[in-house]
């Protein structure tokens, strides 16, 4: 099921797609916070959307007749706190990005205890109503919350890891933006893959595998990668306590849906970094990393290997996965005691 093809091909991805094989009813659990509202928009213009079902404790309805409004195909419908299970009925794709956001001087483990909880109780009622749903994560913290819903479908007996994701794709966005600016080149010169995890030190960039990335040495390539591991911290001060990085989420969520949508159309050759289940290092105890994934009919494909790696790349793996090993415990910690 976990085949270790041996391309390192990134295929970029269409984003948006307007061609569809196969339309799909997607549901936004978290609809009414600040990545659910843009990322609810985004979604509303992706052609292979089918239906849109918005849910929130607050404010879904209105995010969906606001949403409604916009011209593409797709039906929207909001739904209110008391009716989760209808909001998952025929649902194939289930975006999370529930929970409440970083505030300065808070770290994603901060966040723990409030996000993990809602992240458990919805993923207990996607297994109850929709338990062949694909599941995107995006609610933090990543590297502890897939392995809490992992664990809660687990227990309910429906658990696959072909249809769990932790959306890191906002880490690849950002290096290739990052890249651009330090290179001068446009950023789609700039694809860099991503591996490890989703926060701080086990975000690991691989840029010596592009060409602008190879040229990058010294205290700009130190510089670059902080930035990348670190590029959140950025948004959160500016916003000054109004908000962490919401609108630069919500697009990468997005992207990594229709990227998703496009393997589940039928689409080949779709491949991008995500946090899944995998036997990269399974053998150090580390259930889980983000890699190049081949999406397809049915949610992970393949599972890439990371390649040849630079020896800044290999420091920076080094530090990676004891961090990374703690926040997956963490997460089955918590779904063991739930």
């Amino acid at each position: 099921m976990f085949s270790r093809s041996a391309s390192r091909t990134f295929t970029q991805s269409r984003q948006f797609s307007s061609s569809a094989a196969r339309q799909t009813k997607v549901a936004v659990l978290g609809a009414g916070g600040g990545i659910g509202q843009p990322l609810s928009l985004l979604l509303k213009q992706n052609k292979l959307v089918t239906s849109l079902n918005l849910y929130d404790i607050r404010g879904a309805p209105g995010v969906a007749a606001d949403v409604s409004h916009i011209d593409s195909p797709s039906k929207v419908t909001g739904y209110p706190a008391d009716q989760l299970d209808q909001a998952l009925e025929g649902v194939k794709v289930v975006v999370i990005p529930a929970g409440v956001p970083r505030k300065p001087g808070m770290t994603r483990d901060d966040l723990f205890n409030t996000n993990a909880s809602i992240v458990r109780d919805l993923a207990a009622a996607v297994a109850r109503v929709s338990p062949e749903a694909h599941l995107l994560i995006i609610s933090n913290p990543v590297n502890s919350t897939v392995p809490i819903v992992s664990e809660t479908l687990k227990k309910a007996g429906v658990y696959n890891p072909q249809r769990v994701f932790g959306v890191t794709t906002l880490d690849v966005v950002r290096a290739a933006r990052f890249l651009s600016e330090v290179t001068g080149a446009h950023p789609d010169e700039c694809k860099v893959t991503v591996v490890g995890g989703h926060s701080g030190s086990t975000i690991v960039p691989l840029l010596s595998q592009i060409a602008h990335g190879k040229g990058v040495k010294g205290e700009t390539y130190d510089k670059l990668v902080h930035r990348i591991q670190f590029g959140g911290d950025e948004v959160v001060k500016a916003k000054d306590g109004a908000g962490s990085a919401t609108l630069s989420m919500a697009y990468a969520g997005a992207k990594f849906a229709d990227a998703l949508l496009r393997g589940l159309s039928g689409e080949k050759g779709v491949v991008t970094p995500t946090f899944v289940k995998s036997d990269l290092f399974a053998q150090e105890g580390i259930e889980y990393f983000s890699s190049n994934v081949e999406l397809g009919v049915n949610g992970v494909e393949n599972i890439h290997p990371l390649g040849p790696l630079s020896a800044e790349e290999e420091k920076l793996l080094a530090a990676c996965l004891p961090d990374l090993k703690k926040n997956i415990e963490k997460g089955e910690a918590f779904a063991a005691q739930s």
